[in-house]
């Protein structure tokens, strides 16, 4: 009877060892609080479009194009492609927010010009002028510059080539 004693003690044990006890209710020390930051909607406006401006192709080689997007200088592969009248320029944008945000800037590059007439031209590159996250001015402004690259093949058709490409502005 002692083994059975024994059984019966040690499932009691385990039994009140599992029992859940209820504890005293205890409040924060300091009470929670809820906020919410409120934004100014964020705008984003084009200023300028980017312009390759007007060039003289090579009758035998392909010439590439740059636009700086800080500054808007034009250069080429072969200078002397470069038509002086139309020096072209960097596309430019303002955008404005809320004072002291984080902006993410997002390009989406075109991958040609086209005339409208089966002729093509290839964007080799498109870049902005620092880097893709910018801090809004106390002055609720931040300004973008786009410049890209493209490459004019020799003995190019002459005619208007144009494109769209995208360019987005996300608060972090």
């Amino acid at each position: 009877m002692t083994i059975r004693l024994k059984t019966i003690q040690a499932v009691a044990a385990i039994a009140l060892c599992t029992t859940t006890i209820a504890a005293a209710p205890v409040s924060s020390p300091t009470p929670p609080s809820g906020r919410a930051l409120l934004l100014i909607p964020l705008t984003l406006t084009k200023i300028d479009d980017l312009r390759f401006g007007t060039i003289i192709p090579s009758s035998s080689t392909q010439v590439t194009i740059t636009i700086d997007p800080s500054t808007g200088v034009r250069n080429a592969s072969i200078p002397s492609s470069l038509y002086p009248s139309d020096v072209g320029g960097r596309g430019q944008f303002a955008g404005a927010g809320s004072p002291g945000q984080q902006v993410i800037m997002a390009l989406t590059p075109a991958t040609s010009l086209t005339d409208g007439a089966g002729n093509s031209i290839n964007v080799v590159a498109m870049f902005l002028d620092g880097p893709a996250t910018r801090t809004i001015a106390a002055d609720q402004t931040f300004y973008v510059g786009v410049g890209g690259a493209i490459q004019v093949a020799a003995n190019q058709p002459d005619g208007l080539y144009s494109s769209t490409f995208g360019l987005t502005a996300d608060y972090q």
